[in-house]
């Protein structure tokens, strides 16, 4: 298995996967504003706020294609699944369902979006792919942990800025090492 050959990909597999409770953590201890029976939130720009689990889940979007391109697709839905798992023993009870459900639907739009477009421009599949998945984790989070789309937009911002910071250091990373991808 290329996951336990690759200390990168080992890496990329178990940050990934950190991400989740991380998140949750967040959105409960950590922010600018903390709503009564609802999130910590920060400002993201454009008069917009998010939930806090958003600084750490834009992070979670890129690392599964990093997953995927040094360990496999199947690494990679191992990963979601994991994910998904660890979301659910380690959230606080109202965000497990919320969180679990909204990251396992969003990595696998991102998975479905990004497999077929790698093979002509890796680059480019990771930013589609990483604004399909913020999307849809966005809305269907906030909608399934709190009842309304409220912070939908501002958790889609939020996960595109953090997204497009760690794809262009974590290319570059890639690219200065030589590592060939993986099929």
């Amino acid at each position: 298995m290329r996951l336990l050959r690759d200390p990168a990909a080992l890496a990329y597999f178990l940050g990934f996967m950190a991400c989740i409770p991380a998140a949750n953590w967040m959105i409960g201890n950590v922010g600018t504003t903390c709503v009564p029976d609802g999130p910590c939130v920060v400002p993201v720009g454009f008069g917009l706020m998010a939930p806090s689990g958003v600084l750490v889940i834009g992070f979670a979007l890129v690392l599964r294609d990093f997953v995927q391109e040094t360990a496999g697709w199947q690494a990679a839905t191992v990963a979601i699944l994991l994910g998904g798992l660890l979301s659910l023993i380690f959230s606080p009870p109202a965000l497990a369902v919320a969180s679990a459900g909204a990251f396992v639907v969003s990595e696998l739009a991102n998975q479905l979006i990004y497999t077929p477009l790698r093979r002509r421009h890796r680059p480019l599949a990771v930013a589609i792919s990483q604004l399909g998945g913020a999307a849809v984790d966005s809305f269907l989070f906030v909608f399934i942990a709190f009842g309304s789309f409220e912070f939908g937009a501002g958790q889609t911002v939020a996960k595109i800025y953090a997204g497009i910071l760690v794809s262009a250091v974590m290319w570059a990373i890639f690219r200065a090492q030589g590592r060939r991808m993986a099929a």
